[in-house]
C-alpha cells in the first residue's frame, strides 16, 4: 500500500494524522494519505495568503503558461490519472479516460481565459454629469479561495475550481473527498511543475470537525462547494460574510416527446441514467415519455439497462461498477423498496451485491416518493407517461431541484416551450441533462445552488468588479 504526502506551500509533507483510501470495488486499502491538522491548516492558509499576493503580480502570460503546463503534465500522465480515478472511485476505465480528457481541456481553456480576462469600458457620458469622464472596470482576484470537492469526479471537479481560481489570479486550497484524494494529489504534482507561486494551490485533506477554522478565518474570501444540498446550504449559513458558490445536484428529468428519435433518446438516456452508477449530479433520474410511445420506449429502456456489463472498473468492457460504498448502495435500494411498498412497480434491478447495485427502473411512482423527490445518486431511474407536452414540463418542474433538464423532441414549438418554461439552470434539447462541456456556464436554480461554474463563469465568481472613473 502506497503512502501519499500532501503539498503544503510547495513542500511534500507527511503528517502525523493519516487516513486510508479503499477501493470501492475490491474494498482493499490502496493508499494511506496524510491529513492536515489545525496547526498545519494555519500554515496552509498563511501560505495561500502570501501566494495570493504574489499571484496578483504575475503577468497574464505567465499564468497562462503555468496552466498550459498543468494540462501538458496531465496529458503526459493521463494513463496514470485514469487508472487512479478507476481504482479510487470505481469509475469504469473508459469513463475515467473521458474525465481525464475533460480535465486537460479545462486547464487549456483556463489558460486562454487568463490571457483575455478583463473588465469593460463603461460609457458614462450618456448624461450631462458624465461629460468629460472616462470609466472602465477591472476584475480583481478575491484572494484565497477554499474549494470543497466530492468523490465522483476526482480530477475534473477539482479542476473546475483550481483552473479558474488560478486563471483569475487567486490562490486556492482544495479539500478533496476523503474517498478520492489520490487524483487530487496527482494534480498537485502537475501543479508543482507549473512555475506558479508554490502556495497558489494546496491540496489539504482535513478533518471535517475543523471546518470552523475555515468559516472563521477572514483570510479566506470565498468558499466554492460541490456536494449535497443539505451540506451546501448549511455551509452557506456558516460561511458568514464570505462569498459562496454552491453546486448541489438534483433529480434531473428527461422528457421524450412523441416526435423524438426513439433510438437516439434511448441510447442517450441509458448513458445518462447509468453511467458511473448514476453518481453524477446531472444523472438522469426521472423520465417522462409520451403515452403514444411509452410502452415501446420503456420496454427497450429496461432491456438495455438489464444488458449493461457489470464488473471491475479496470475491465475495458465494464459499463456498470460498484457504487462508492455499500452504504450508498443500501440507501438507494431502501428507497426503491420503499417506493415499491407504496405502489410503484420495479421493472428491473434493485438487486445488490455489496456496493454493486444493478441498474434499476421503476414506474407507477408518485412525485413525493424519495426516488423522485430526492437526489438518489445511484443507477436508478423512474419512467412515467404524459399526454400533452405542457403536462410533461409541469411534471419535470415538480421538484425542489433545478440543475439541468433534457428534452428529446423534433417539434420546434415544444423545444421553444421547454426552453422558456423548464425551471433549470440549463435545458438540453435532444440530449440528456448529463451532457456537459466544461467551458459552458453550469449551475442550478432552486435548491440546486447558485453561482456558475465553467471556466470563464467561475472566474467571474472568483473575482470582484472594480470601477475606475477618470476625469479628463
Amino acid at each position: 500500500m502506497q503512502t501519499k504526502k500532501i503539498l503544503i506551500n510547495g513542500q511534500w509533507r507527511e503528517t502525523k494524522e493519516q487516513f486510508a483510501v479503499k477501493s470501492p470495488f475490491s474494498r482493499e486499502e490502496i493508499a494511506l494519505v496524510s491529513m492536515a491538522n489545525r496547526d498545519e491548516m494555519e500554515e496552509v492558509i498563511a501560505a495561500a495568503e502570501n501566494a495570493s499576493a504574489e499571484m496578483r503580480k504575475v503577468p497574464r502570460f505567465k499564468i497562462a503558461r503555468g496552466l498550459r503546463k498543468i494540462a501538458d503534465v496531465i496529458e503526459k500522465r493521463k494513463d496514470e490519472f485514469a487508472r487512479t480515478i478507476a481504482e479510487e472511485a470505481a469509475k469504469p476505465i473508459a469513463a475515467a479516460r473521458g474525465e481525464v480528457e475533460r480535465g486537460i481541456a479545462t486547464f487549456a481553456w483556463a489558460a486562454g481565459e487568463a490571457e483575455r480576462f478583463a473588465g469593460e469600458i463603461v460609457p458614462i457620458d450618456t448624461i450631462a454629469t458624465g461629460a468629460g469622464k472616462f470609466a472602465y472596470t477591472k476584475r480583481i482576484p478575491r484572494g484565497v479561495i477554499y474549494g470543497i470537492t466530492p468523490f465522483n469526479f476526482p480530477l475534473n471537479l477539482v479542476g473546475h475550481k483550481v483552473a479558474p481560481a488560478l486563471a483569475a489570479g487567486n490562490a486556492i486550497i482544495i479539500k478533496p473527498s476523503e474517498r478520492t484524494p489520490l487524483t487530487a494529489i496527482l494534480l498537485s504534482e502537475a501543479f508543482a511543475e507549473s512555475g506558479l507561486p508554490p502556495g497558489a494551490l494546496q491540496i489539504a485533506p482535513m478533518n471535517v470537525s475543523d471546518m470552523n477554522l475555515i468559516y472563521a478565518d477572514e483570510r479566506i474570501k470565498m468558499i466554492s462547494f460541490t456536494g449535497s444540498a443539505a451540506i451546501g446550504w448549511e455551509l452557506k449559513r456558516l460561511a458568514n460574510k464570505k462569498a459562496v458558490a454552491l453546486e448541489l445536484g438534483g433529480s434531473a428529468p428527461v422528457i421524450v416527446d412523441r416526435s423524438a428519435d426513439i433510438n437516439h433518446s434511448l441510447e442517450r438516456t441509458v448513458m445518462g441514467a447509468f453511467s458511473y452508477a448514476g453518481q453524477i449530479c446531472i444523472s438522469v433520474q426521472r423520465v417522462f415519455v409520451h403515452e403514444k410511445v411509452f410502452g415501446e420506449w420503456t420496454d427497450k429502456f429496461v432491456d438495455r439497462a438489464e444488458k449493461l456489463k457489470k464488473g471491475n472498473p479496470l475491465d475495458e468492457a465494464t459499463e456498470l461498477s460498484a457504487m462508492i460504498d455499500e452504504n450508498a448502495a443500501k440507501k438507494a435500494q431502501l428507497w426503491v423498496s420503499e417506493a415499491a411498498d407504496n405502489g410503484a412497480r420495479i421493472l428491473c434491478g434493485n438487486t445488490r451485491d455489496g456496493a454493486m447495485l444493478d441498474a434499476t427502473v421503476l414506474t407507477e411512482t408518485s412525485p413525493e416518493m424519495r426516488v423522485n423527490s430526492e437526489e438518489i445518486f445511484a443507477p436508478v431511474a423512474t419512467v412515467e407517461k404524459f399526454g400533452e407536452f405542457e403536462e410533461a414540463v409541469a411534471m419535470a418542474n415538480n421538484s425542489k431541484y433545478g440543475l439541468q433538464a433534457g428534452v428529446f423532441t423534433n417539434d420546434l414549438k415544444n423545444a421553444d416551450y421547454a426552453a422558456e418554461n423548464l425551471e433549470y439552470g440549463a435545458v438540453i434539447i435532444n440530449d440528456v441533462p448529463t451532457f456537459r462541456v466544461d467551458n459552458m456556464p453550469y449551475g442550478g436554480a432552486k435548491e440546486s445552488g447558485f453561482g456558475r461554474e465553467g471556466v470563464r463563469y467561475a472566474m467571474e465568481e472568483m473575482s470582484e468588479i472594480r470601477l475606475i472613473v477618470q476625469n479628463r
